[in-house]
């Protein structure tokens, strides 16, 4: 959401973004009043860091940085919790001439297996050469990296306490050199680090500061978002220090549990920034639907809160971050569209929604127009360029695409073309020049902001000795509060009381590893859709449970399977 900024008086003249490297923006910032200040659970302010205080703590922690003997470009592994730390640390990184990588801080109870076997694959898929956790997560931390060739696995303060490198000169900052590793998936079997450069990442932020949210002195942001996630990185970590404009903290498990206090800072520090994935608005659903952003309004109208300063917006790890944006003041334009037309033949027919085909159709919220020098294309499944108001999935071309995919070739090669052009897997359609998403194309499934590959509840399954190898198939399907997590199974079993007993061992087991509720339906053996090639196919899967579905008054849960 954007409101409007309160008139400050700044003594540093407001440079958007035009900055060759994150440090050059560090640099200029520093030079004037702003910072970041982090709150608790209670509200009450925790730390005050100014952007002067971070480039002087960077610079040094720098120099301790090169004296354990690091390279220019070795990476540094960040498990990324919303402190004062990671910042100090991750701008450290840009003046060593280091890649910092974000690690999720994760805040799912009952998932210690899952959580340690994802940080030992993002250090090794990283090649992390050293690796920072609080001493609450260092546990994890140094039981992930058993194993591994790290030179070291510390708390903050022990890499704090180092001494310093002899050389007075930090290298120089290369606006093509790597900025950062951004993981993009919460898999645990196949993480993915989008390489961002200096320039990728610095041409984003302008894009954002001068035309998406058009920030300008005396704006502030606020955000729970946490660091490790791309909106939350690039959004509230690196555009506030990029636009020399302060911004509020409050950790991501404090908002899980006290979401009112979202609003109530941004109320007492009077941000005008603020965003968040869908689930965020009614602490609860995923995928951005206007009945949640309709009844956020219509809920917070008493305390007087504008419908008008909803900015939807479209972006993705893999384009650094921001790809389109609504107008500002405009709120979300919705369009409801023939679900028929739309899954069956791919046409976007419009519906007027007074009228009384509106049962048969879903309302979708505008993303706005792609942010300037990006190109945006519909294309089919044979990779025709579509027009206006056809379906297909969504291609686009800009200077803040990533470079690829760390050291994963083949994966780079599946979504970037030689051309530059990014096949991201979403669904959507252009009208006038504006982007509408409709789906994703792609297998991952994202539950409440987090991302969870098949593969992994599949493979779960299968370890059941009821279950065959390729006998599970899962995907996110509606629900009553957004997309569900689903797992249909193949099982000949027909006594009613080991299929029940199938399904509690299978829920249990999905909590246990990866902290997920999912519904569980059984199948009769030969029942999932497959390939020509006798693989499953999760796309047709999916769209016969929805029409399964349509029947039914609600997705039920596992736990109450």
């Amino acid at each position: 959401m954007r409101l409007e900024p309160t008139p400050t008086l700044h003594s540093l003249a407001f440079r958007a973004a035009d900055f060759a490297t994150l440090g050059e923006a560090l640099d200029y910032a520093a030079l004037g009043a702003t910072g970041a200040n982090f709150y608790s659970g209670q509200g009450t302010i925790q730390t005050r860091l100014s952007y002067r205080s971070l480039r002087v703590d960077a610079v040094a922690l720098a120099r301790k940085l090169l004296a354990l003997g690091l390279s220019q470009g070795d990476r540094v592994a960040l498990v990324a919790e919303t402190d004062p730390h990671f910042l100090r640390f991750f701008y450290a990184c840009q003046y060593a001439g280091l890649v910092p990588v974000p690690l999720p801080a994760s805040v799912k109870l009952g998932a210690h297996t899952s959580y340690v076997t994802q940080l030992q694959r993002l250090l090794a898929g990283s090649h992390a050469s050293i690796a920072v956790a609080s001493e609450g997560y260092l546990p994890f931390l140094e039981e992930a990296s058993a194993g591994l060739d790290l030179r070291m696995v510390a708390a903050p303060e022990s890499f704090y306490r180092l001494p310093a490198a002899d050389q007075q000169t930090l290298p120089a900052q290369d606006p093509n050199s790597i900025a950062y590793i951004q993981y993009t998936s919460g898999s645990t079997r196949f993480p993915r680090g989008v390489v961002i450069r200096q320039h990728t990442a610095m041409a984003n932020l302008a894009g954002i500061v001068q035309h998406g949210v058009k920030l300008v002195p005396g704006d502030r942001c606020f955000s729970w978002l946490p660091f490790y996630h791309d909106m939350g990185l690039v959004g509230f970590v690196l555009v506030p220090v990029a636009a020399q404009i302060s911004v509020d903290y409050l950790d991501t498990r404090d908002f899980a549990m006290r979401p009112r206090q979202w609003l109530n800072l941004m109320t007492q520090t009077r941000a005008t920034v603020s965003f968040g994935p869908p689930f965020g608005y009614d602490v609860g659903a995923e995928m951005l639907r206007p009945e949640t952003l309709d009844e956020f309004a219509k809920t917070l109208a008493p305390a007087g809160f504008d419908a008008r300063a909803f900015l939807a917006c479209y972006g993705m790890a893999e384009c650094t971050l921001g790809i389109s944006f609504s107008p500002l003041d405009s709120g979300h334009n919705t369009a409801l569209v023939d679900t028929d037309e739309l899954y069956e033949n791919n046409r976007v027919v419009l519906l007027d929604p007074d009228s009384a085909t509106e049962g048969r159709g879903r309302r979708f919220v505008g993303c706005g127009i792609p942010l300037p020098g990006y190109e945006v294309e519909i294309r089919n499944e044979d990779g025709d360029v579509l027009g206006d108001l056809e379906s297909g999935v969504i291609h686009l071309r800009g200077p803040s695409v990533m470079s690829g995919y760390f050291e994963m070739p083949e994966e780079t090669r599946a979504v970037l073309d030689e051309s530059g052009w990014l096949n991201t897997g979403d669904i959507g359609y252009l009208v006038n020049g504006a982007l509408t998403i409709t789906g994703r194309q792609k297998d991952l499934i994202i539950i409440r902001g987090r991302n969870i590959w098949p593969q992994d509840i599949e493979q779960l399954a299968e370890t059941q000795p009821e279950v065959r190898l390729d006998g599970a198939v899962a995907f996110a399907a509606p629900g009553a509060d957004g997309d569900e997590c689903v797992l249909m199974v193949e099982c000949r079993e027909t006594k009613p009381e080991r299929r029940a007993d199938l399904i509690a061992r299978l829920t249990r087991l999905l909590r246990q590893e990866l902290a997920l509720e999912c519904h569980i339906e059984l199948v009769p053996r030969s029942y999932l859709p497959r390939t020509s090639s006798g693989k499953l196919s999760r796309a047709r899967a999916r769209l016969m449970f929805i029409n399964e579905l349509a029947a039914a008054p609600a997705l039920a849960t596992a736990a109450s399977a």
